[in-house]
C-alpha cells in the first residue's frame, strides 16, 4: 500500500511576468479513503500554485491538478535553473508522504533604469553631472556609458565608462563637461549633449534592453556663462569715454588756470616792488583777469607822476583788504559800498566775488563813478579780477556792490535759502592822497 504522484512535465520553462502550467497526478493505492494536501516546495513556492490544493481519493483512484507558475518581473527573481517539488501529503498515513520534483528553467530578462542629475547646469568653463543607473533585470550585465554631443564644442569626461551590475544593484558615475574656450562677454550660450546608457551581452524577451528614462540616451544642458556682465562692459565704456574727455577737454582747461595762477602771482609780486604802478617791463596797460576781464587803469604814468589832482603820494600806501556783504530778499535790490577815507586813494588790485548759494540775478561793480562789470549770478559761484595797474579811487568816492535777487539758491545744506547772498573782496594798497 502506497502513495504515488508524478508531475507531468520532467522540465518547465517560464519568462518573469508570464506564465507556465504543468500536471500533478496523484494516485491512492491504499485499501481506505485518503485526502492529500499538495504543498509546493523549494525556490518557486513564492509563485508558484497547485489548484485545488487538496483532494479526497478512494483505494485504487487517482486525480490530475494544474500546478501554475507565475514568477513576477522583478530583478528578485533571478534567472536559472531551479527544482520544484510538490509534497503530497495524505492525512490518515502520513508517513506514506511523497515529493514528486521537475526543474523550472527561469528565462532571462535585461531592464535598467537610467537618470542624469542634475538636466542642467551653469558655469563659465566647466559643469559636473551624475549619471545614475540600476539594473532591474534579473541577470547580471555590463553597463556602458557614452556622452556625446552634434558638434565639437564640449570635452567629455567620465570615470568609469562602464560598470558591472548584479539584478537590482545600483551604480552612479560622475560626468565632466567642458567647454573649449571660454566668453568674456555676451550672452549665455546653451550647449545640448546627451549620454547614451547601454549593456554588453544579454537580450530581454523582446530582443533589447529597455530604459525607463526615454530609451537609452539621457539628454543634457550645459549653460556658459560669460566672465564679465554687459553692465560691466557698459561702465568700462563710459570710463574710456570720461578719459578721453578728461584730456581733450578738461586738462587743457587745468593747464590754462595753472598759468594763469602763476602770471597773476608774478604780477602781484611786481605791484608790490614798484608801488607806481609801472610794471617789471614798463608797461602802463592791464593784464586781463583770471576769467578774462581786462582792467582799467585810471590815467596815472608808469612812474606815478602826473599833473592831475587826487594822484597818491608814491612810498606812503599800505595794503588795504575789505569786504563788502549785500543781502537782498527775493525780487528785491540791495547795494553794499565802501568809502575812502579823506585824504586818500586807493589803488584797486584784485577783486574777489563769491556766489556761494548759486543765486540768479545780476550783479553789478563801480569803482566811483566807473562801471567796472555786471554779471548774471548764475553764470558763477566765486570770480576774480586782477590788475597790474591799480584803478585808483580817490577821497569820499565808494566802492559799490549792486545786487538784484531774481530767486535764491540753495547753498551746501540742501535747503533754498529766503533771500540772495553775495560778498565782494575789495584789495589794494590804501595811499596818501598828493595836494
Amino acid at each position: 500500500m502506497t502513495t504515488s504522484a508524478e508531475l507531468g512535465l520532467p522540465a518547465v520553462t517560464v519568462s518573469p511576468g508570464g506564465e507556465a502550467t504543468t500536471t500533478l497526478t496523484v494516485r491512492n493505492d491504499t485499501d481506505i479513503v485518503e485526502a492529500y494536501s499538495l504543498e509546493v516546495v523549494g525556490d518557486c513556492a513564492p509563485w508558484t500554485t497547485v489548484q485545488p490544493a487538496r483532494v479526497s481519493l478512494y483505494p485504487g483512484t487517482s486525480e490530475t491538478v494544474t500546478v501554475r507558475l507565475a514568477p513576477p518581473r522583478s530583478s528578485e527573481v533571478r534567472a536559472g535553473e531551479f527544482p520544484l517539488g510538490i509534497r503530497v501529503l495524505p492525512a490518515e498515513r502520513p508517513e506514506l508522504v511523497a515529493v514528486p520534483e521537475t526543474t523550472v528553467t527561469v528565462a532571462a530578462f535585461h531592464e535598467l533604469r537610467a537618470e542624469l542629475a542634475p538636466r542642467r547646469r551653469r558655469g563659465w568653463l566647466r559643469a559636473r553631472y551624475r549619471t545614475s543607473v540600476q539594473n532591474l533585470g534579473n541577470a547580471a550585465t555590463d553597463v556602458t556609458f557614452a556622452p556625446g554631443q552634434s558638434g565639437e564644442d564640449l570635452r567629455f569626461g567620465i570615470d568609469p565608462d562602464a560598470r558591472h551590475l548584479e539584478p537590482g544593484e545600483s551604480a552612479e558615475v560622475r560626468l565632466r563637461v567642458r567647454t573649449r574656450k571660454l566668453i568674456w562677454f555676451g550672452k549665455p550660450v546653451t550647449w545640448p549633449f546627451d549620454v547614451a546608457v547601454g549593456q554588453q551581452g544579454g537580450a530581454d524577451d523582446q530582443g533589447g534592453w529597455q530604459s525607463a528614462n526615454r530609451g537609452h540616451v539621457l539628454d543634457g544642458e550645459f549653460v556658459q556663462l560669460s566672465i564679465l556682465p554687459k553692465w560691466l562692459l557698459a561702465l568700462l565704456a563710459a570710463l574710456l569715454a570720461l578719459l578721453l574727455a578728461w584730456f581733450a577737454l578738461v586738462r587743457p582747461a587745468v593747464q590754462s588756470s595753472a598759468k594763469q595762477a602763476a602770471a597773476q602771482a608774478v604780477d602781484k609780486k611786481v605791484a608790490a616792488l614798484n608801488p607806481s604802478g609801472a610794471s617789471g617791463s614798463g608797461s602802463a596797460g592791464g593784464r586781463t583777469g583770471g576769467h578774462g576781464q581786462q582792467g582799467t587803469g585810471n590815467g596815472s604814468t608808469g612812474d606815478g607822476s602826473s599833473g592831475s589832482p587826487g594822484l597818491a603820494v608814491p612810498g606812503t600806501g599800505q595794503q588795504r583788504s575789505t569786504t563788502i556783504d549785500v543781502q537782498t530778499g527775493n525780487g528785491g535790490s540791495a547795494v553794499g559800498t565802501y568809502r575812502v577815507p579823506p585824504g586818500k586813494v586807493l589803488g584797486i588790485t584784485d577783486i574777489v566775488t563769491a556766489n556761494f548759494q548759486g543765486d540768479q540775478g545780476l550783479l553789478t561793480i563801480k569803482f566811483g563813478d566807473q562801471t567796472i562789470t555786471t554779471i548774471a549770478l548764475e553764470t558763477f559761484r566765486n570770480q576774480d579780477y586782477h590788475w597790474v595797474t591799480p584803478i585808483e579811487v580817490p577821497e569820499n568816492q565808494t566802492v559799490t556792490a549792486s545786487v538784484t535777487c531774481q530767486q535764491p539758491g540753495t547753498p551746501a545744506s540742501g535747503k533754498q535759502a529766503s533771500e540772495c547772498h553775495e560778498l565782494l573782496n575789495v584789495s589794494g594798497e590804501l595811499s596818501d592822497l598828493k595836494r
